[in-house]
Order: structure tokens, then C-alpha cells, then sequence
């Protein structure tokens, strides 16, 4: 959120959107709220914050790619007014996720910068990229994506071809000049396990994707030779 905020205010934008796609309980949502007021303190931008879910926890499992060894309908169901009464600003959008993704920008919310992806399945992920077909404008160039659900443990056994990893891979392979590409910035410092769970969308084809944003003065002049 922080980084496509930065991106957000070189670029102009005075407001940006964060999606969830999987709220459950609601706790992730709150903290995005949370998060967003400690930015609009440090930078001038605006947060719109949006979750999508059923409401109802998980649909069944539509085949093995959804991993049914693992998840089981019903879990992560929502208690909807209890998270409702919580929540300062952030708006629940709530529905089959295949219908809310493609009707999401009739609510003309502010470009997105960022998207939390939780839905555990393979299915719903795919579906929830329904959302990104729109036109560039309701987009960032660059959009920051945390992927809840590609390194697990033992049990889950996430891999390639099932789940949200093989969702990303069949999104990168339909679309030339899409892609969901990893941060290779962040081997510059110790590693944390959330910097495998971080993606990066890039819009190749964005109409702002070459506008120059980073910093101005980036002269290495020849040191004096007193100081080589």
C-alpha cells in the first residue's frame, strides 16, 4: 500500500483503490484500513477500500486445481453485520465473485494500486481476474499484489499447477502484455517469507507505463582525486 501510494502521488493521482478479494472474518480488511490512515498522514493521497467475498465461506471445490484435500466449503464464512459495525470506511462488495469483478466499476471507484488475493482456490482467483480486463485507466501502471495462498506448508503442498501459483501462470501466458511479476528488489535485504507472497502487475500497454517517476537528480559526478 505504501509503494503504490508513492506511485500514486508521482503520477498525480490524489486517490487510489485497495482491493481484497476474500475478506473472512474481516481482520485483514481492518488492518488495511488501519494501514491506509497511517499513510494519509505521511503522503497526500486517499485510500478507497473495497472487499469482495460470499459472505457464506467457501463454495465447494470445482476440481483437484482448488486443492479439496485442503479446503472444504463453509470455511471462512463472515459474520457480516459484526464486521460491518468495525469497519471506518472500507466497503464490502459481496456476491459470486465471477459476477462482482465485472460489475465492480459501475461503483467508479479511484485507480487501483493494490490487491490482497485470499481466495484459496485456483477457481475463484481465475475468476477474480475478470477485474483486471478493464481499461487501463482504472489502474495504476504498476499494481502491487499479495498472493496469501503459494508457499503453505506440508499439507498443502502448493504447487504450479493447482491453486492461486497455477492462476497467476495461466493469467501470464493469456496475456502478452500483462504480467504478475515477482519484486526481485527485495534480495537486497533479509529475507522475509512475505517477499515470496508479493507480485507485481504490470500494464506494458498503460498509458502512463513509461511516464518517468523516479528521482530527478541521478548525476554520478567524477570524484576529486584527493577522494578516489
Amino acid at each position: 500500500m505504501w509503494h503504490a501510494a508513492r506511485l500514486a502521488t508521482r503520477l498525480g493521482h490524489p486517490k487510489i483503490s485497495v482491493l481484497e478479494f476474500g475478506v473472512a472474518g474481516g481482520n485483514g480488511l481492518v488492518a488495511i484500513e488501519r494501514h491506509a490512515a497511517q499513510i494519509e498522514r505521511l503522503l497526500p493521497i486517499r485510500f478507497e477500500i473495497f472487499g469482495f467475498d460470499r459472505g457464506e465461506g467457501l463454495p465447494e471445490p470445482r476440481d483437484y486445481r482448488d486443492l479439496p484435500y485442503h479446503w472444504r466449503a463453509g470455511f471462512f464464512k463472515m459474520d457480516v453485520p459484526r464486521l460491518r459495525s468495525r469497519l471506518t470506511s472500507a466497503r464490502l462488495v459481496l456476491g459470486d465473485i465471477k459476477e462482482t469483478a465485472t460489475e465492480f466499476f459501475k461503483q467508479e471507484p479511484a485507480p487501483i494500486g493494490c490487491m490482497f488475493h485470499d481466495m484459496d482456490f485456483y477457481s475463484s482467483t481465475w475468476d477474480s481476474f475478470r477485474l483486471i480486463e478493464a481499461p487501463p485507466e482504472r489502474f495504476l501502471p504498476r499494481v502491487f499484489n499479495y498472493f496469501d495462498d503459494i508457499i503453505g506448508a506440508e499439507t498443502e503442498l502448493y504447487n504450479d499447477f493447482t491453486g492461486q501459483r497455477l492462476a497467476i501462470n495461466e493469467f501470464n501466458s493469456a496475456n502478452p502484455t500483462k504480467k504478475f511479476a515477482r519484486c526481485y528488489h527485495f534480495a537486497r535485504y533479509r529475507r522475509r517469507l512475505w517477499h515470496e507472497q508479493i507480485f507485481v502487475l504490470h500494464d506494458f500497454k498503460h498509458p502512463h507505463y513509461n511516464t518517468f517517476v523516479s528521482d530527478e537528480n541521478q548525476q554520478l559526478p567524477l570524484a576529486s582525486s584527493a577522494s578516489v
